[in-house]
């Protein structure tokens, strides 16, 4: 057996069995796409309760590093566990619901000037970011650099330097809330789509088309798996 499937007798078990579960993938070579042993079997293995094993696989659901599928198991979504500790994702889910406000406010404004203010070389750049987060996913990756562009080209293009600067502020947080969309299930390719529409509404001059698709985008990225998840229940 595996050492990284013996048993467990400390406090704590589930953040325990993350790192566990995250040892026996790399003892075991198993790749994306590679389906998990099942609840049981990871409870019979280290000892503990399928609701300890449950809680360690949310968490890292809620990462986007495992993907459970309705009666079908559960499947790694990468090629290794890069696991953060739990403090950092209880303290990120916390502030995550005001970034998301915030940018939902300010980046639809964004949208709307950009479609009233857009010059050629503003939708060259736009463009250009559009053509780089594509690139991006067709190579396997999120499309994170690709997407950063595309709302900075669209801040640029609002031509409103105090909303910039407000953008500008805040990128840290939106870097986070950037990351945790674009590791959600199909939600790069998702993403992208809905940023086209965004340049179309730009390129059309179309200030309140431009505003909806933005503000549609932005509730978008405000569904992540983080938010529905309870710390408390864990």
């Amino acid at each position: 057996m595996p050492e990284a499937l013996s048993r467990l007798n400390r406090a704590k078990l589930y953040e325990q069995v993350v790192e566990r579960i995250k040892a026996h993938v790399e003892e075991s070579g198993l790749h994306a796409g590679d389906k998990l042993p099942s609840e049981r079997d990871l409870a019979e293995r280290l000892g503990v309760s399928r609701a300890s094993i449950k809680q360690a696989i949310v968490v890292l659901e809620v990462q986007g590093l495992l993907e459970s599928r309705h009666g079908g198991g559960t499947y790694l979504r990468n090629d290794h566990l890069d696991v953060e500790p739990v403090d950092e994702l209880v303290a990120r889910r916390r502030r995550l619901p005001e970034v998301l406000e915030a940018r939902e406010a300010m980046e639809t404004k964004l949208a709307e000037l950009a479609a009233l203010r857009r010059s050629d070389a503003d939708l060259t750049a736009i463009d250009a970011a559009l053509a780089y987060m594509a690139g991006e996913i067709a190579d396997g990756g999120h499309g994170a650099e690709g997407d950063r562009r595309f709302h900075e080209a669209i801040t640029a293009a609002a031509n409103n330097s105090l909303l910039a600067e407000f953008m500008r502020s805040i990128d840290a947080q939106i870097a986070e809330s950037r990351t945790e969309s674009l590791r959600q299930p199909g939600r790069p390719s998702r993403s992208l789509g809905q940023h086209q529409k965004i340049a179309d509404a730009i390129r059309d001059g179309d200030p309140k088309a431009a505003a909806n698709a933005m503000r549609r985008h932005v509730q978008t990225v405000s569904k992540v798996r983080l938010l529905t998840w309870d710390p408390q229940e864990d």
